[in-house]
């Protein structure tokens, strides 16, 4: 019989619009939520239905070692009006390396940049994080 081990949060690649976006260090929001809505139905009295309501979707956080100005310069542009919606993928691998999971946030442009937090005393890696809002999560 085949083993199916978990796959590992460790192995993953961004892509933005197709082309590899340099190593990050995590990726968070991969997430959706719906909304359940309560509904109340005339004469029934021991229970609500639950009634999917609007789908939510949080930002996508990316944060890597500061080695460049690309997510900078991004952000930038939409400070400066022009809102370069991009798409992001954010792709999992398997043990050989092969994509295992693809999911898709279309319509993406950071929202906010965070640099590195500066510490003379401190011997760690100057990070930078953009969050990306987008218009959905879709797996491939």
């Amino acid at each position: 019989m085949v083993r199916l081990d978990p796959y590992r949060g460790f192995r993953f690649v961004v892509e933005v619009d197709g082309t590899t976006a340099g190593g990050f260090q995590s990726v968070t929001g991969i997430e959706r939520q719906t909304r359940i809505e309560p509904y109340r139905e005339g004469g029934v009295n021991d229970f609500e239905h639950p009634i999917a309501g609007v789908t939510t979707y949080p930002p996508l956080v990316l944060r890597r070692g500061l080695v460049d100005t690309t997510l900078w310069d991004w952000h930038q542009q939409v400070i400066g009006g022009f809102v370069a919606r991009r798409t992001v993928s954010v792709i999992l691998l398997d043990d050989v390396r092969a994509e295992a999971w693809r999911w898709i946030c279309a319509d993406a442009y950071p929202a906010r940049w965070t640099g590195a937090e500066l510490d003379a005393l401190a011997d760690a890696v100057a990070t930078e994080s953009v969050e990306l809002v987008h218009a959905g999560l879709t797996r491939q």
